[in-house]
């Protein structure tokens, strides 16, 4: 498949394009960018510095990928955007390049951003996971897979989002937020587990059980962290992936999972 660059884009001549790229009216393609095949960039696009987007993304008209941190602490060198395949980026999503030298900004594969949804410098994101319009990931923020985040929902530097998780509409995260669970309010706390997104992954009626049971000690039966950690480590289904991934070993984190019972 031929790749098609329209008369009035712009596409420096260093930068690398895979088979079938599309590259729509006035979009921009800076030097050293790498676009993987069947890629698409829709018009007005943006996709400048050190970036590597995968095959067959979407850019859609006046998104801006791997533009310059906007943190203070940027003092030169050549950080970057490391993006896998089928990401889609709506339009004015914007997806900022690390602050440090030979760090990267991380988006795996089959993400969802709608516009106006922004990525900081040195975020990490997994896989499937959906950010609505307006939501914002503040410097250094971890995103595990598919995680959903809803519109106007922020969340602070260095907080970390598990997987299978929902942040509620216009939440303000300030905390790490535990896998499993949805989230809500300003600031926002764990309401209940997220079914409905669960079932559509496929959790089976016992790991769903599982996930029911770890709720019920982390935030309904009044236990401490000490307490909750014991209780999680003697019940019957602690060696399932649902306690090992949600339960004692999260609360044990180096930064202590704020989320969790005090």
């Amino acid at each position: 498949m031929a790749t098609v660059i329209h008369p009035s884009a712009v596409v420096d001549k260093t930068a690398e394009l895979g088979e079938g790229v599309e590259i729509g009216a006035l979009a921009y393609v800076g030097p050293g960018v790498h676009l993987g095949a069947g890629t698409k960039l829709h018009h007005h696009a943006a996709v400048e510095g050190n970036t590597v987007l995968g095959r067959d993304c979407q850019v859609f008209p006046f998104a801006c990928i791997g533009a310059k941190t906007q943190d203070l602490k940027y003092k030169g060198g050549n950080p970057g955007v490391r993006i896998g395949d089928r990401n889609v980026f709506r339009e004015y999503v914007s997806v900022h390049a690390a602050t440090m030298d030979g760090d990267n900004t991380v988006l795996g594969s089959d993400n969802l951003l709608l516009a106006y949804t922004h990525v900081a410098h040195e975020c990490i994101l997994g896989n499937h996971i959906i950010m609505s319009n307006y939501a914002g990931l503040a410097g250094h923020v971890e995103v595990e897979d598919h995680a959903l985040i809803a519109a106007f929902g922020g969340v602070h530097q260095f907080c970390r989002i598990g997987k299978h998780s929902m942040i509620g509409g216009a939440a303000k995260v300030v905390q790490d937020v535990p896998p499993f669970f949805i989230i809500d309010g300003s600031p926002a706390t764990v309401r209940t587990i997220n079914k409905v997104g669960l079932e559509r992954n496929g959790y089976t009626p016992e790991q769903m059980n599982n996930i029911r049971q770890i709720f019920r000690i982390l935030y309904r039966d009044g236990l401490n962290r000490s307490q909750a950690l014991e209780r999680l480590a003697e019940h019957p289904a602690a060696g399932s992936a649902e306690f090992q991934h949600a339960g004692f070993e999260q609360i044990r984190r180096k930064r202590n999972a704020a989320w969790a019972p005090r």
